[in-house]
Parts: structure tokens; C-alpha cells; sequence
């Protein structure tokens, strides 16, 4: 087989299946992330290991273990697909101009663990779109993007606005830090009267924005003995870790702080107290280029930076 005959046989479409299939781990999930039925990607799969005649990954395998085909595929797919992309957005900028306004809310300081290395990413390739950041503890963001003075708002709390869109960006487990000393460190799951006689420390908002209230606690009829409050992340870690009290933080934002020992973290019920992050855009605005680069770059940052999360499942 020459080299042009095998070029003309490989679609882009190929590379980007079988780079989903690798980064998803499985025939379903890479289905669902292109969009397509198991049965058309597998079809898709076949046709092309027909054309080559050659078999590119292992089946019954989980992960997929690809054959030394597969990898030389997946190898050109990493080299091509960043390019492709590049070009697709340069062609936006020139059709659809080049400059924008993304005026940033975050309604929690511990999504700037990994909001801050997109927006890095992002600025490399939009240069020229007019990017701020701020946090939404001192007003409520939302009604604010409705009206035009936010662009997009990161929220674990979506409510029914005219004309506002929220995108799905992952699923996360809530848990309960404690110090290492702490009685509740001792527990396999805590529930709702565990914190009757605690100390409470939140992030400085109503508690009808706080998981641990609205799906925990209040259900229960429970109120802490105490709250205390803490603007960032790292303080409310170190009251924590000091035994001022205990905190509910999602997941992906201990990781840090239970790797370097400094707490302990406990499930919330026996099923776990479960949110989900979303980013909030204006309809009007939700197929701009710059926009829609943003999301897709804060997505793929989600999923390279934080542990534990998953992606949402349906609408």
C-alpha cells in the first residue's frame, strides 16, 4: 500500500474517534462525547480497520489497549488535531471578528484552582479578547449576567433566568474536612446531627447557596452550633487543620491539603452529597467563537487538573 493510497483512505473524523476513544477509555463515553450511537462508532471503527487491514486496539480491553497501528494513528492524531483546531479559529477571527468581551464571575474562591490555568491557555489564543475575573460573594452574579454586566458566570446553583444558558462542566462529590485529631475523623460517614455541636466554617454567602444547607442539613432539620466564615480556600483549610471547626468542600479541592496530610475528608451520608459546576452565558452570546473557545477550554482544563470529578450525564 503507498502513501497516498493510505492518506486518502484516513478522515479527520478517524483521528478524533480514535483519540476520544483513548482519552474517554471506552467504546460508550467516546460515543457520547462525539455525539454518535456505540453502534456507528463501532462501524466507524471497523470501516476504517478494513481500509487499513489492520486491527488498531484490543477489544474486551478497559482501557483500550491499542495495537502499534492504533498508536501510530493516535500519534499522527496529537500532531494534527491542534492544528486543525488553529485553523478553525483563525477562521472565525477572520470572519466573524476578532475581539470580545469576557467579563468573569466565580461564585466560589476554590474554582480558581483550575480557572486560572484556562484562562492562561485561553489568552495565548485570544489575545485580543478583553478577559476579567472577579468573585461573587459581595452580590448575586447571575441576575448580573442577565443584565449585561457579566459575560459568564462559573455556578454550582443555576436558576431559571430569561435568556440565560448553563453549560454543563462537571459533576463533583461535596465532603466533609476535619482536623486529623478531630472525633469525626474516626467516622465512616457523617451524618446530619454529627454537626449539631460543631463549628461550621463557610465561604461568606446566604446559606441558600450552600449544598451542605439546602441538601444536607435543612432536609434534616439540622443547624450547626456555630458558622463561622472564610473568604479563601487555604484559610478555612488551616482553621480546619488547627481545630476551629470543620468545612465542606468539593472534592478536587482537598486533594492538595489530604495529600500533604494536613485533614481528613469524609463522605456526606451514605451516598454522598453530590453538585454540579456549570458556566452560565447569555444565549446571544453562546455561539460567538471566543465564547465557545473559552468553554471547551475550560472544560479540558477541568478534566487535566482536578481528580475526582465527572463529566454530567444528560441534560
Amino acid at each position: 500500500m503507498n502513501f497516498n493510497h493510505m492518506a486518502s483512505m484516513l478522515e479527520l473524523r478517524h483521528l478524533k474517534t480514535l483519540k476520544a476513544l483513548r482519552d474517554m477509555g471506552s467504546l460508550v463515553e467516546a460515543a457520547e462525547v462525539l455525539h454518535l450511537t456505540q453502534s456507528a462508532l463501532s462501524h466507524q471503527i471497523k470501516d476504517l480497520e478494513d481500509r487499513l487491514n489492520c486491527t488498531l486496539f484490543i477489544r474486551k480491553t478497559k482501557p483500550p489497549r491499542f495495537t502499534s497501528a492504533g498508536r501510530r494513528l493516535l500519534a499522527l492524531a496529537d500532531l494534527v488535531a491542534p492544528e486543525f483546531k488553529a485553523a478553525e479559529r483563525d477562521i472565525a477571527r477572520l470572519t466573524q471578528g476578532e475581539t470580545g468581551r469576557l467579563h468573569i464571575c466565580i461564585e466560589c474562591h476554590s474554582c480558581f484552582q483550575w480557572l486560572v490555568p484556562c484562562i492562561e491557555a485561553y489568552r495565548l489564543n485570544w489575545p485580543e479578547v478583553e478577559l476579567d475575573l472577579i468573585g461573587g460573594f459581595s452580590f448575586t452574579p447571575l441576575p448580573a449576567l442577565a443584565r449585561g454586566d457579566l459575560d459568564l458566570v462559573i455556578t454550582s446553583d443555576p436558576i431559571d433566568l430569561p435568556d440565560i444558558h448553563y453549560e454543563p462542566l462537571f459533576e463533583y462529590e461535596a465532603m466533609l474536612a476535619v482536623s486529623n485529631r478531630h472525633a469525626l475523623s474516626q467516622k465512616t460517614v457523617i451524618n446530619p446531627l454529627d454537626l449539631a455541636d460543631q463549628t461550621l466554617i463557610t465561604y461568606p454567602v446566604d446559606r441558600d447557596r450552600l449544598d451542605i444547607f439546602t441538601q444536607f442539613l435543612d432536609p434534616a432539620g439540622v443547624d450547626p452550633a456555630e458558622i463561622r466564615n472564610a473568604e479563601l480556600t487555604p484559610m478555612m483549610v488551616q482553621l480546619v487543620a488547627s481545630g476551629r471547626g470543620v468545612t465542606c468542600l468539593p472534592n478536587w479541592a482537598l486533594t492538595e491539603y489530604l495529600a500533604n496530610e494536613l485533614l481528613t475528608a469524609k463522605r456526606l451520608s451514605e451516598n454522598g452529597l453530590w453538585g454540579r459546576l456549570y458556566a452560565a452565558v447569555r444565549r446571544e452570546q453562546l455561539e460567538d467563537p471566543f465564547m465557545q473557545e473559552f468553554l471547551s477550554t475550560a472544560i479540558s482544563t477541568c478534566f487535566n487538573h482536578l481528580a475526582g470529578i465527572k463529566r454530567i450525564e444528560g441534560p
